[in-house]
């Protein structure tokens, strides 16, 4: 039904969905119909980062695809958007991406004029909240939420008349979505960057002017972790270690966590590099108290040991707040405990070396979890000197830095565009000035 006391802006019209947009769902494909090779077809799956990869495509027989499903073959610059389970995941089809047939669960979109409705303004359309929060609303399942053609066919949309004026709209959008873009490939490179560094400086490590070591040009030796400098030596978590303490959860569960007070770690808060404290539990001193053996110390290291997050690795910065462990978190305090040594055995748990050890472990006991016998066990590299502990934790810490600037500036540009969505899909801010 349409709703009433809605503001038009001048220039811009509400009219219904379906007069200005076609819209056409995939057929529900059985499995029997599936094939190892042949005709690809699309799935949820297949919609990543706004782009469509057909790795994860299954496929059809060429003659089903070509005769009873031709019409749901996807054409150049069809607008697909996933609507059911994970709603709004979408993507434009490129000429690459095609042959391809569409799917259920995915709606492909086009304007029925492109004279009358802009395909770069349809796209931002149904990204947009106000337009989502319509559809959700028409929306079917309580698990999981589906939307189809029935429920695009109820909704009304408040638009520019001219299409000159979306493509305006849809220009300024774009802009920040590219910048979005570039500054995500940024990350992206940093973070590769990183990687290698990390591997770099966990099995080689620096010479005494601080460059990466090599076989050609200095001493190795084999270790139980593999080549490492003469330097060095191997070491257990058991040697570096003065004890491992897990927690429990409080008797009563989240009926007694609080709105204020000590935090409770549990694995969701724990990521690599850092604290998530978003949806972090609180509990009262008394609590605390009785899960004495499990409070934290500034330098403590933790490690998920159960679940789906088990082996992610941080450690507790300095003037941290109060807070404890529940069971699915161990907290493991060094011996002769400092901010670089923390630093350094959280960076080595999260690498692909700690990662190694944590999940052969996990293989061996046929389990989804790690004992602190196994994490005893954990072998890692031991430096021979403060200086080049120091040079390690300095050089991660350059890198980090740089991402975290790079991750500052995508959020505010995330914010920015939200904020322009809200701005000129409503038309609250027109752009009619910037028209020739």
């Amino acid at each position: 039904m349409e709703e009433s006391n809605i503001l038009i802006p001048e220039g811009w019209e509400r009219v219904k969905f379906s007069e200005y947009i076609s819209f056409q769902e995939g057929p529900g494909l059985m499995s029997f119909l599936f094939r190892e090779v042949g005709f690809p077809f699309i799935n949820i799956r297949c919609i990543e980062n706004g782009k469509i990869n057909k790795e994860s495509c299954q496929f059809l027989s060429e003659e089903i695809a070509q005769n009873q499903y031709k019409h749901f073959q996807l054409e150049e610059n069809d607008l697909i958007v996933s609507t059911s389970g994970t709603l709004g995941k979408k993507a434009f089809v490129k000429k690459s991406d095609l042959p391809l047939l569409l799917n259920t669960s995915i709606i492909r979109f086009k304007p029925k004029d492109t004279d009358v409705m802009s395909l770069n303004f349809l796209n931002f359309l149904l990204e947009d909240n106000s337009f989502l929060y319509n559809l959700y609303s028409q929306s079917t399942g309580s698990a999981q939420v589906n939307v189809g053609p029935t429920h695009l066919k109820k909704l009304f949309i408040t638009i520019p008349k001219t299409s000159k004026e979306q493509n305006k709209i849809a220009e300024i959008l774009s802009k920040v979505d590219k910048a979005i873009s570039e500054t995500e490939i940024i990350i992206a490179k940093y973070n590769r960057i990183k990687t290698g560094l990390i591997q770099d400086l966990l099995t080689k490590g620096t010479d005494e002017e601080g460059n990466i070591r090599n076989e050609k040009t200095h001493k190795f030796k084999d270790s139980p972790l593999g080549r490492i400098p003469n330097e060095w030596s191997c070491k257990t978590i058991d040697d570096i270690s003065e004890r491992l303490r897990s927690g429990v959860t409080p008797k009563g569960g989240s009926n007694v966590y609080q709105e204020e007070g000590i935090m409770l770690i549990r694995s969701q808060n724990v990521y690599p590099y850092g604290f998530k404290l978003n949806d972090v539990a609180y509990i009262n001193d008394e609590i605390n108290i009785r899960m004495l053996g499990s409070q934290l110390n500034e330098n403590d290291v933790l490690l998920n040991i159960t679940g789906a997050s088990i082996g992610r690795a941080t450690y507790v910065p300095n003037n941290f707040p109060k807070a404890n462990v529940n069971q699915h978190v161990c907290a493991i305090r060094l011996k002769d405990s400092n901010s670089s040594k923390a630093i350094f055995l959280s960076v080595f748990l999260n690498s692909i070396y700690g990662q190694n050890q944590i999940y052969q472990n996990i293989n061996g006991s046929n389990r989804e979890g790690i004992n602190y016998t196994q994490i005893k066990e954990i072998k890692l590299p031991s430096f021979n000197s403060d200086r080049e502990l120091e040079m390690f934790i300095n050089m991660i810490f350059k890198i980090n830095t740089k991402i975290e600037s790079e991750e500052i500036k995508l959020a505010k540009l995330k914010s920015t565009k939200t904020g322009l969505m809200q701005d000129l899909l409503s038309g609250k801010k027109r752009v009619t000035h910037l028209i020739n």
